[in-house]
């Protein structure tokens, strides 16, 4: 399974902290809504498609929190050419 995206509602601490996750496998789109935190209770929900999974989230992501997407960025491809190697000591002198 594949996380896609996370929001966060920007709070600490077990009773206030809130966190959506969407997730996929193969065609199978997930969403996890978590309060608590880490340790906290989650609530899954399960859809065909990422259209339907989305409107879940939104849904999830309305009222008064201040929602923040922690998704990370993709990192870009390492350069594929083959790293030099560490130089060789001069020697004495």
């Amino acid at each position: 399974m594949e996380q896609r995206k996370h929001w966060w509602n920007g709070k600490w601490g077990r009773l206030a902290r809130r966190d959506v996750f969407l997730r996929a496998d193969a065609d199978r789109w997930f969403v996890e809504q978590r309060a608590g935190g880490a340790e906290g209770v989650s609530r899954f929900y399960e859809y065909d498609t990422v259209d339907a999974a989305e409107d879940t989230i939104r849904a999830l992501l309305q009222g008064t929190d201040t929602w923040r997407e922690l998704t990370p960025r993709p990192h870009p491809h390492p350069d594929p050419r083959p790293h030099p190697g560490p130089r060789p000591h001069p020697g004495p002198r």
